[in-house]
């Protein structure tokens, strides 16, 4: 059967609330008398599509993982955080496509170590350098720099962010992977919250849910850097008071955070310093530094009788 002319083009499919059929059509929609509306990929059309025998079989490749997802929630609701748990893991398991979070994971770990031995190989070669290690002529020297700029470049590459491949689900893996981070963190895991919410991060870089995830795994890690970092992240995609409270929160606890381990540092220093002036009758309360505020830097005086 052909189909009649098309009305209209660009419906939203799911406004009109039609049940999905083969193809991605959609049955259903606006009745007026005897004439019913068809939806047909991205028109509307006053003739019934063709039936087929595959009508009634779902064509969303993630139905069973979305089905397995509000389990989940379901689940979750109900404070049965080890069952809510399972489900998530199952849609995890469940959808299709590739890399998984476990793969993704080992390919930004494979990168991250390539960026610590490229770091770590040109740290050498400046030491060397500096150190006057490198022998030849210096026409050699310099053609030997010439030569090495596919390397440099290589190597500067390498310094870069990961950027993992493309999964044909990610969003919607994104959101398995984030819950099973809300869950991990109502069981006390936390360590694993964070994996979960790395991996939500790579599929779907601009998922607010995933940075506060991680964000509250991290502040109970009592990794407030990074979690400020999550809190500032979040802030930047999603402006609102709640995301802004995180961030005044964590600076706070971070700011309190480094001058205790100031202080801590500076009691640690002043005990070295007092053992080594010790053996000659001295200690540091024989010294005084007294700041310019013109400049800003320190005049350190000695005083005898201390």
């Amino acid at each position: 059967m052909t189909t009649g002319k098309f009305d209209s083009e660009g419906f939203d499919l799911d406004a009109l609330g039609g049940q999905r059929g083969n193809g991605g059509a959609s049955l259903g929609g606006a009745v007026s008398g005897n004439d019913v509306v068809y939806e047909i990929g991205g028109g509307v059309s006053h003739s019934a599509p063709t039936a087929t025998a595959d009508d009634d079989i779902d064509d969303d490749p993630t139905a069973e993982s979305e089905r397995l997802k509000a389990e989940g929630n379901a689940f979750f609701l109900a404070g049965q955080y080890d069952d809510a748990c399972d489900k998530y893991n199952e849609a995890i398991e469940a959808c299709p496509g590739e890399p998984t979070g476990a793969e993704l994971l080992r390919m930004k770990e494979e990168h991250e170590e390539k960026r610590r031995e490229e770091s770590y190989r040109r740290h050498r070669e400046e030491t060397d350098r500096r150190r006057g290690a490198a022998t030849g002529a210096k026409d050699g020297e310099n053609d030997e720099e010439s030569g090495s700029d596919d390397e440099d470049l290589k190597g500067k590459e390498l310094q870069e962010k990961f950027v993992p491949p493309r999964h044909p689900h990610g969003a919607k893996l994104a959101v398995y992977h984030c819950n099973r981070a809300a869950c991990l963190l109502r069981m006390g895991r936390d360590e694993d919250a964070v994996s979960d919410c790395d991996i939500s991060l790579m599929l779907n870089p601009v998922y607010v849910k995933a940075y506060l995830r991680r964000m509250s795994a991290q502040e109970k890690l009592e990794k407030t850097d990074l979690a400020l970092e999550d809190a500032k992240a979040a802030l930047a995609l999603k402006n609102d008071t709640s995301t802004r409270k995180n961030v005044v929160r964590l600076e706070k606890i971070e700011a309190e955070r480094l001058e205790k381990l100031k202080e801590e540092t500076m009691g640690k220093l002043k005990d070295l310093g007092n053992s080594i002036l010790g053996n000659f009758g001295l200690s540091l309360d024989n010294f005084k530094a007294t700041q310019d505020p013109s400049t800003g830097s320190y005049n350190i005086s000695f005083e005898q009788n201390k």
